[in-house]
């Protein structure tokens, strides 16, 4: 029986990670996005010292918004696929 008791409990551990870990990954990808966003953005028109990085590289701006725009996707999805 205790046997039993500790099947179930790290059965229902595990189901929980796989949400949280997609959850986070969201919010990661929400927080690079916006954040690298802001930096192309300010760097372009606006004012440069609003920039968080001061505009040090607008190659590096773009990747890391794209790659931050499919890490979101990707959690999305997975997220989406979870029971």
């Amino acid at each position: 029986m205790v046997a039993q008791m500790r099947v179930d409990r790290a059965g229902v551990g595990k189901r929980r990670m796989p949400k949280a870990l997609c959850m986070t990954g969201m919010v990661i990808s929400i927080l690079v996005f916006i954040l690298f966003l802001l930096d192309l953005v300010f760097g372009l028109v606006g004012p440069t010292w609003l920039a968080p990085f001061k505009s040090a590289s607008r190659l590096m701006d773009i990747a890391f918004v794209i790659c931050a725009a499919i890490l979101g996707f990707l959690s999305w999805t997975t997220f989406r696929e979870q029971d």
